[in-house]
C-alpha cells in the first residue's frame, strides 16, 4: 500500500473541515466525502464513499449517532452514481435496513444497468488495491434508489428545515446539489468544480461542459451562506461569493485548451495526451486511482471536442 499526498495544496492554514452545526464529516478513506446531517426529526446521510472503507464510515456514522443521541439513518442522498461516492451503498444498507436512498432518475437507471454496475465493481477494485493494498470482491446487491428526486423538491428534515434538491447536470446526468434551507448550506455537485488549489479548481464536465456552466449559473442564482466542495470540504469566506463565477472562468480555460489544440490541427488523441500531461499529478493519485483518471479525461476531453465542433 503507498503512502499518498495530500491531495488539496496551499490550504495549510486553513481548516477546511470546520463544518456548520449539526453537519458531521463521515468520511471513510480516500474519494468522495461523506456527511451526516442531523435535522430535528431526520437524519440524512449525503454520500458514502468508496467500497473498500466502508467500514470506517460505517463506524464513524455509529458515533455521530451515539454523540448526537439519534437512532437511525433515515435517508441517504446521492450527489451522482459514481464508484468513490457510492460504493459503500450496499454495506449501508445491510446496516441500516430501513434506510431511503434518494437520488435523480438518471441515478435509478444507472442502477439497472449491468455495464454501469460492472464499471463501479472494476475501479472500485483498483481503489481497494491503491488506497488498502489488497483485492476486494465488490457487493453490488443494494445498489437501487427508493426515492426519485425532482429539482425544485424539499425534503422536510424537521424544525423548519428542509433539503432543496437542485438538478446539476454537466460532470454526470445524475448530478444533483443539495441546499440546506433556511440556512444556505449549499453542498455542490461535482459538476460545479473541485477546488485543488487556491489558483486551480479541477472542471471534470464528462458530459457537457455547456451545462456545467449552466449549472454554475443556477447554483450561484440560489446564493449560498456556506458551499461544501466535493473531495474538498467548507470553501473559504473569502471564495463564496465569486466560487462559481471562478469556476466558469476555470471551465473556459478548459475549453480555449482544447479549442486551440484542435485549431493547431492536432488529433483528438494528442490533445488528451496533452491534458492528462498537464492535469495528473503524484498529489491527485491521494484522491483518484490512474484508472479512473484515464476514464474521465477522455470524456473531458471527448465532451469539450464535440461541443467545439458543434459551435
Amino acid at each position: 500500500m503507498t503512502k499518498h499526498k495530500e491531495w488539496v495544496k496551499g490550504f495549510d492554514n486553513y481548516s477546511r473541515f470546520s463544518l456548520p452545526e449539526n453537519i458531521v464529516r463521515v468520511t471513510g478513506g480516500r474519494g468522495g466525502e461523506a456527511f451526516l446531517i442531523f435535522g430535528e426529526e431526520k437524519t440524512v446521510l449525503y454520500d458514502c464513499g468508496m467500497a473498500y472503507c466502508a467500514d470506517k464510515l460505517i463506524t464513524n456514522i455509529e458515533n455521530a449517532l451515539k454523540r448526537y443521541g439519534a437512532q437511525r439513518v433515515d435517508m441517504l442522498v446521492l450527489s451522482h452514481t459514481h464508484y468513490d461516492h457510492i460504493g459503500a451503498l450496499p454495506l449501508v444498507r445491510n446496516k441500516w435496513k430501513d434506510i431511503v436512498v434518494c437520488g435523480a432518475q438518471k441515478a435509478k437507471q444507472v442502477f439497472e444497468s449491468d455495464g454501469a454496475k460492472n464499471t463501479i465493481c472494476e475501479l472500485s477494485k483498483a481503489a481497494a488495491r491503491l488506497y488498502a493494498g489488497y483485492e476486494m470482491d465488490i457487493p453490488t446487491t443494494g445498489m437501487f434508489v427508493d426515492k426519485i428526486l425532482v429539482c425544485g423538491e424539499k425534503i422536510d428534515i424537521g424544525n423548519g428545515e428542509h433539503i432543496k434538491v437542485l438538478e446539476t447536470k454537466g460532470h454526470t446526468d445524475c448530478s444533483l446539489t443539495y441546499i440546506l434551507e433556511p440556512k444556505g448550506i449549499m453542498f455542490a455537485s461535482e459538476t460545479t468544480g473541485v477546488i485543488e488549489s487556491p489558483k486551480s479548481i479541477h472542471v471534470p464536465a464528462l458530459k457537457s461542459l455547456k451545462q456545467s456552466i449552466e449549472s454554475a449559473h443556477a447554483c450561484k442564482n440560489e446564493n449560498p451562506r456556506i458551499i461544501i466542495c466535493p473531495h474538498f470540504g467548507v470553501v473559504p469566506d473569502d471564495w463564496t461569493a465569486k466560487y462559481f463565477d471562478l469556476f466558469i472562468k476555470h471551465a473556459d480555460n478548459l475549453r480555449k485548451f482544447v479549442e486551440i489544440r484542435k485549431s493547431q490541427g492536432l488529433t483528438f488523441e494528442n490533445i488528451l495526451k496533452e491534458y492528462e500531461e498537464a492535469v495528473w499529478t503524484p498529489e491527485r493519485e491521494a484522491e483518484q486511482p490512474w484508472e479512473a483518471f484515464v476514464i474521465n479525461s477522455k470524456n473531458i476531453v471527448a465532451t469539450v471536442f464535440a461541443e467545439i465542433s458543434v459551435d
